[in-house]
């Protein structure tokens, strides 16, 4: 497959995965996007399949499209919006449209990554000041990752817009979370803009421990959960997994045309180290590795379709982490030689694994030259994983296949509880 720079500034697919077949979606702007130069895969998102097929389906639209009803519903109001560089309705920023369709928005929160999306990975985020718009940036990535009734003095509702991947250690479902909480302990509305989840055609991974709750996991969920933020959000609500079991006075604005089925290609990377589809799709599989010796990348152009460390012992691929400005400043292992596997381009986008592929993260286990070292001694591999059952499962030798059957049974309780809150078909 071919990929170029992105020349649209949205660009979506539609998989119908019953049937394995793209269905792609004509560009409206053919001859701009004939102009472009072709660029490497592993720096931007693929193009669509075919760019003069005939549209046979509907594009699918984020929540936020839905702007007559989203007006209707926060005209006259104080609004603080939580949002970053995804947050976009066909190119414009949401702080833009919301504010030139008369809106009063008040503040915007910051997640990880900041307002930008350019910081990153943990990187500590400060209050500052959108120069376009001079509105106020509170971080929710620094002291506070909750917003406090301080902060909220002055807003009457709580807008989430933000794009996410579908992995339970990607922390926007946390900042939504303690966004609802907070609007729930304040007396406040709160409004999630929906977005479509581009993982979300499967639901597989360890079930997390609540004893293992932390920033990277809070909920009793997959790794691989199978839901947009939007149903995450009503069941949030009706699980009673706020603080004190409080619910948030929650409306949801859904996605258009979006199944679960459906391959969803996003417009833009959602953070610093998630720099194309490719690394999405690997994400829910190679994230365990951040809590062990392996790096993933990062320091590299390929961040998690790489993987290695200097003592692995079966690689046939070599890279070596270098400082990267707004990506990686610090990364594992940086300036030395780390030997694996190159999984990029090795993806099916026609046939992607509906399974979290685990076999990479044993195969890493029983190469590396000092099994004592290979997880940090901070305990973060048991927070990623939710449960220490896989770290001692590895110790223990089992296999790719017995560690799938350990949680089988709570993958499939989590399941009973997932589709009553599910919006979109499966």
């Amino acid at each position: 497959m071919e990929y170029s720079m992105p020349c649209i500034k949205l660009a979506f697919l539609l998989n119908a995965r019953k049937s394995m077949k793209f269905i792609s979606l004509c560009c409206l702007f053919l001859p701009l996007i004939a102009s472009c130069s072709s660029q490497s895969a592993q720096n931007h998102f693929p193009e669509t399949k075919s760019q003069a097929e005939t549209i046979t389906e509907k594009q699918i639209l984020p929540g936020i499209y839905a702007m007559d009803s989203i007006v209707a519903a926060l005209l006259g109001k104080r609004v603080a919006l939580i949002a970053n560089h995804t947050s976009l309705v066909d190119g414009t920023h949401a702080v833009d449209t919301l504010l030139g369709s008369g809106i009063n928005v008040v503040k915007v929160f910051a997640s990880e990554h900041g307002f930008r999306g350019d910081a990153p990975d943990g990187a500590h985020i400060g209050n500052t000041k959108d120069p376009k718009t001079g509105l106020p940036i509170v971080s929710l990535y620094g002291k506070n990752k909750k917003p406090t009734p301080e902060m909220l003095k002055d807003v009457d509702v709580i807008v989430f817009d933000i794009q996410d991947v579908g992995c339970r250690f990607y922390t926007f479902l946390s900042t939504m979370h303690y966004a609802m909480e907070a609007a729930a302990e304040n007396g406040l509305e709160m409004v999630v803009l929906d977005r479509p989840n581009p993982n979300g055609f499967y639901v597989d991974g360890p079930v997390l421990d609540p004893k293992f709750k932390s920033f990277v996991g809070m909920h009793p969920i997959p790794v691989v959960y199978g839901m947009t933020l939007g149903e995450c959000a009503k069941m949030i609500n009706g699980e009673g997994w706020l603080k004190d079991g409080v619910t948030a006075d929650l409306k949801v604005f859904e996605c258009e045309n979006y199944t679960h089925s459906s391959l969803y290609e996003l417009p833009v990377k959602p953070s610093p180290n998630l720099p194309n589809m490719d690394a999405i799709y690997w994400y829910p599989s190679l994230c365990f590795l951040e809590g062990t010796d392996v790096s993933v990348g990062r320091g590299t152009p390929t961040p998690f379709t790489i993987i290695g460390e200097p003592g692995n012992k079966g690689g046939d691929f070599e890279f070596t982490p270098v400082s990267i400005e707004n990506a990686s400043t610090d990364p594992k292992h940086k300036g030395e030689v780390c030997v694996g596997y190159d999984l990029s381009g090795k993806l099916d986008f026609k046939n992607l694994p509906d399974t979290v592929q685990i076999s990479w993260l044993v195969r890493m286990y029983n190469e590396t030259d000092s099994k004592a070292d290979f997880f940090r001694k901070d305990g973060y591999f048991d927070l990623l994983a939710g449960t220490d059952a896989l770290r001692k499962a590895l110790v223990a030798g089992k296999t790719a296949n017995e560690i799938r059957a350990e949680w089988q049974k709570d993958l499939l309780d989590f399941k009973k509880i997932r589709v009553k809150y599910l919006i979109y078909a499966d």
